[in-house]
């Protein structure tokens, strides 16, 4: 595919702009998460009373671990002009964490361009849908639109 750049960003709003290698959330990341965030929920860190507890019989992710893994991934896959001064998260539009992520399973992004927002001084929004999908299960872990400022 062609790199996105400021001259031609405009040819991939309604494009699909790939699907991510995947990546594995195993419990160390979930661990860290928890550290980082101070949300140490059982659900989340104790794996022996998951097992016995939780509906899901294993940790899960935290739904904003699963969601912080959006941007990385899709920076991987070029969902901005490489040669933008600056790129920065403006918000989201819509989440839904549709599925939790068990500690171990792995998980990839599909991200498709929705639209572009022309903003003051030549920036403007890129708004793409985004999936993280959870291999080996139909449902997503979750769906969300993602908005990007950009600055020339």
């Amino acid at each position: 595919m062609t790199e996105m750049t400021l001259d031609n960003v405009e040819h991939f709003v309604g494009k699909n702009l790939g699907t991510s290698d995947w990546i594995e959330v195993d419990q160390s990341r979930i661990d860290q998460f928890a550290e980082c965030t101070g949300d140490r929920q059982w659900i989340h860190v104790d794996v022996e009373r998951a097992k016995r507890e939780s509906p899901f019989q294993a940790t899960i992710a935290h739904g904003y671990l699963s969601l912080s893994l959006v941007t990385a991934l899709a920076m991987d896959l070029g969902f901005a002009p490489k040669d933008a001064s600056v790129i920065v998260n403006y918000g989201l539009d819509r989440v839904r964490f549709i599925t939790p992520v068990k500690a171990g399973q792995r998980v990839r992004l599909k991200l498709a361009m929705a639209g572009i927002e022309p903003r003051d001084n030549r920036q403007f929004v890129i708004k793409s849908t985004a999936t993280l999908e959870i291999e080996n299960n139909q449902a997503p872990a979750l769906a969300a639109e993602i908005l990007v400022l950009v600055v020339p």
